[in-house]
């Protein structure tokens, strides 16, 4: 009962402090206030759900439209993990914000934070939805809830990335997901999530490819090429939303999803008996280095880094259809390290427009100077990026090498797989560590009048920097979470 009981609070607080905040416009300190402490007591109520993962969760049925259909919601790792993740970087997103939008005179605030702790509510949903219907409710709610915020300056750019943001989103899930989710439905008889898969001696094996190509690109939020130009477009959001709902909340409920669909709906085991969904691969295979090289190529950060995190998004769903305990172990793992590196990268590149007005990266020469916290810390997030020992996104490379490694398949297929993982590798050395090395030891002009971001966005960028380096060392609790998830082995 008590399980319930947090689980209906935390998906309904930061309902709650919405309407408050709503109220709140004229007091921006009190707005603020609201706003933080709301995301703490989130983040709170999350860790108590994971201090009571042994004991009994109840399923929550919200509606029952049908005997075998219902909207519900139950407690499980995978769903700890994503709400740990998304409370507690929201938290710091919610102390950058206070920085950022006052820094750089953002107009509709109140909307903005009444926006994001909707956007929140939902990603609780999405994390402990019970089955596929309640998934695919919540997450097209994921896309109309921040379809105001990327379109928050108003201008015409905006509504364009906009528009583009819904009409991928909206139209992916309605051609391919829903469909998806019919034909299971159809086969199985049910969309309940369960250990295993439920589709195993439901349906057959050479079904199995063609079934999960339409969940991959109708789960577009997970950024596969070629539906994925909805996330570039989506950076003309203010950069609190980039970096939380466009690096976490929202690509995360993609990837998030996907490796619900392998874990629970069809099962890795299943999928093994059809050697056509080896070949899947491919598709995480080429985003990888295409949107790599395309990251090389453009000049505004925020672009940059969205490529970027196209590029990183393919790694988790390679993790999850290599379909061995290493690879979905290292998938599940690199949701977070991803997570608070990608954040820390666009704290940084929101600082920099703050403090500078500059976006473009050729006009970033030497600023190391006047800002070595924030190319400091930038170099952090793009070490943990890489995979760089000391830093925490070694671990889930390293655990996404190995499952390529023990990968068994096409030989032509095996090597592929560990050319692709070392090229992006060396891409991502270049692309991002090249920002702060011209930020620190190329000449720029006048780069003296500049100074730091306010000290609410250095804090903000600041945490996430901090958890890239302590999650090397004491990277327990996402490991036995996400090792429970996925079954794979203790080393």
């Amino acid at each position: 009962m008590m399980t319930t009981t947090l689980l209906v609070m935390l998906m309904l607080l930061p309902l709650a402090g919405a309407v408050i905040i709503s109220r709140c416009g004229r007091w921006p300190n009190i707005r603020e206030a609201v706003t933080l402490g709301t995301a703490a007591l989130t983040f709170a109520m999350a860790c108590l759900l994971y201090q009571g993962l042994e004991t009994d969760s109840q399923t929550l049925v919200i509606a029952q439209p049908l005997e075998t259909l219902s909207i519900a919601f139950s407690v499980t790792r995978f769903g700890v993990l994503f709400a740990l993740l998304a409370s507690g970087l929201w938290l710091v997103t919610s102390v950058y914000a206070i920085g950022y939008m006052r820094g750089h005179h953002e107009k509709n605030q109140t909307r903005f934070y009444v926006l994001f702790a909707v956007a929140i509510a939902t990603v609780m949903a999405i994390a402990f939805s019970d089955n596929l219907l309640t998934l695919f409710l919540f997450y097209e709610v994921l896309t109309v809830s921040t379809y105001p915020l990327v379109t928050h300056a108003g201008t015409d750019e905006a509504r364009k990335g906009g528009k583009r943001y819904l009409m991928i989103l909206m139209g992916s899930s309605i051609v391919f997901f829903l469909p998806a989710i019919i034909i299971t439905y159809m086969a199985a008889g049910t969309l309940t999530f369960q250990e295993g898969g439920i589709l195993q001696g439901h349906l057959d094996p050479t079904w199995l490819a063609p079934l999960m190509l339409l969940f991959i690109f109708g789960i577009s939020k997970a950024g596969v090429m070629p539906l994925h130009r909805w996330l570039p477009s989506a950076m003309v959001a203010p950069t609190p939303v980039s970096a939380l709902l466009h690096a976490v909340a929202v690509v995360k409920a993609g990837v998030f999803s996907l490796l619900k669909v392998v874990l629970f709906v069809a099962g890795p085991e299943f999928l093994q008996t059809s050697n056509l969904t080896q070949y899947l691969l491919i598709i995480p295979m080429a985003t990888i280095i295409i949107a790599s090289l395309v990251a090389m190529t453009r000049d505004n950060l925020k672009e940059r880094l969205a490529y970027s995190t196209v590029s990183q998004l393919s790694y988790i769903v390679l993790g999850a259809l290599l379909l061995t305990p290493a690879g979905l172990l290292g998938g599940t793992m690199h949701i977070v390290m991803h997570a608070t590196a990608k954040i820390t990268l666009f704290f940084a590149a929101g600082a920099v427009l703050v403090a500078t007005d500059k976006t473009n990266i050729s006009q970033m020469n030497g600023l190391g100077r006047a800002m070595p916290v924030t190319f400091g810390l930038f170099t952090v997030g793009a070490m943990s990026i890489i995979g760089i020992p000391f830093f925490s996104g070694m671990w889930s490379k390293w655990y996404l090498v190995t499952g390529a490694v023990a990968f068994q398949g096409n030989p032509v297929l095996q090597w592929s797989l560990s050319i692709t993982l070392m090229l992006s590798t060396l891409l991502n050395i270049w692309y991002l560590l090249s920002i702060p090395m011209h930020a620190f030891f190329k000449s720029g002009d006048d780069t003296q009048q500049y100074r730091e971001a306010p000290l609410a966005c250095l804090i903000g960028m600041a945490v996430p920097a901090a958890l890239c380096v302590y999650l090397f060392f004491d990277p327990h609790v996402i490991f036995n979470l996400a090792t429970h998830i996925t079954g794979g082995s203790q080393p």
